[in-house]
């Protein structure tokens, strides 16, 4: 019954400190600690039962199922383009007139400070322009043919 809860306290222990690291490789061991104390219950008087599940157990844990679990939430978050990047490219609509020393544009909804691409550019009120970059807080914008 010793080896049992010792153990049980390890594979406690090991689940929780998961939390700290994020990578599963705690929670796989955790896994087989719990595996070899339900063994250890069921099979008295071996400790060294419980430790060759534990082992056994451990391998098969973090060379099966870690990668599969990994894969999964790594597929799960994709990388993709947040904040202003995703905004290059975009369509938008002309609010008041742009040039190279500023204006204003409508983005998906959003009212933004622009600038024309080419300095010398003026870009009337209602043309619709495509966002070529950002710099700071302001679209850089050239008129759509």
């Amino acid at each position: 019954m010793v080896p049992a809860v010792i153990w049980l306290i390890l594979g406690v222990l090991l689940i929780a400190a998961e939390v700290l690291s994020g990578e599963f490789v705690l929670l796989m061991l955790g896994g087989a600690a719990l595996a070899a104390a339900g063994v250890s219950f069921v099979v008295l008087d071996s400790p060294i039962v419980g430790g060759v599940v534990f082992a056994v157990t451990s391998v098969l844990l973090l060379l099966a199922v870690r990668p599969a679990l990994r894969r999964r939430l790594d597929r799960g978050v994709e990388p993709t383009d947040m904040h202003t990047r995703a905004l290059v490219g975009n369509a938008a609509v002309v609010i008041a007139r742009v040039d190279g020393h500023g204006g204003r544009v409508k983005i998906g909804g959003e009212v933004w400070s622009a600038r024309a691409f080419a300095d010398d550019d003026v870009i009337e009120e209602g043309t619709r322009v495509t966002v070529v970059a950002i710099s700071g807080a302001t679209a850089l914008v050239v008129a759509q043919d």
